[in-house]
C-alpha cells in the first residue's frame, strides 16, 4: 500500500491538493491517504472532523473509492506535517503553495519550505495561481 499524507489547512488548496493526487498514476486500491490538519491554535478544542476544507478534500478521496484516515495534531506545522508523515511511513507528501505576486513565486511559503528541506521523502508541491 502506498501511503500518501496530504496537510490541508486551506479549502481551495486541498481540493488542488486532492485533485493532484486523483491525477497521478496510481490504481486507487494500492494507495492509502491521509488528511491531516495542524492546529496552530485551538482554544475551543476543534478536531480534524470539524474542519469544512477536511470534509471537501475527503469527499472527493471517497468518490474515487480512496482509502482515507484523518489525522490532526496541534504545533508547529512543517514540524508536525513531518512528525506525521514519520509516524505513518508516508511514502508522498503532497503540499500546495500558497498564491504569490510575480517576485514572491520564487519563493514557497515558509511551511513548504520547511518541509521540503527538513523531510528525507518525495514532496510533491502544487501550485496555486493568484486569481
Amino acid at each position: 500500500m502506498y501511503e500518501i499524507l496530504i496537510p490541508i489547512d486551506d479549502e481551495n488548496r486541498g481540493i488542488r491538493q486532492v485533485e493532484s493526487v486523483l491525477d497521478m498514476p496510481f490504481d486507487v486500491a494500492d494507495i492509502h491517504v491521509t488528511l491531516l490538519h495542524v492546529f496552530t491554535e485551538n482554544p475551543e478544542g476543534a478536531s480534524v472532523s470539524q474542519v469544512g476544507a477536511i470534509h471537501d478534500a475527503r469527499d472527493l478521496l471517497e468518490e474515487a473509492d480512496i482509502e482515507i484516515t484523518l489525522a490532526e495534531r496541534s504545533g508547529t506545522p512543517a514540524a508536525e506535517i513531518i512528525a506525521e508523515a514519520n509516524d505513518r511511513d508516508a511514502d508522498l507528501i503532497v503540499l500546495a503553495g500558497r498564491a504569490r505576486s510575480p517576485t514572491g513565486k520564487a519563493l514557497f511559503g515558509s511551511t513548504t519550505q520547511q518541509v521540503i528541506l527538513d523531510t528525507d521523502r518525495p514532496v510533491v508541491v502544487h501550485s496555486v495561481s493568484q486569481d
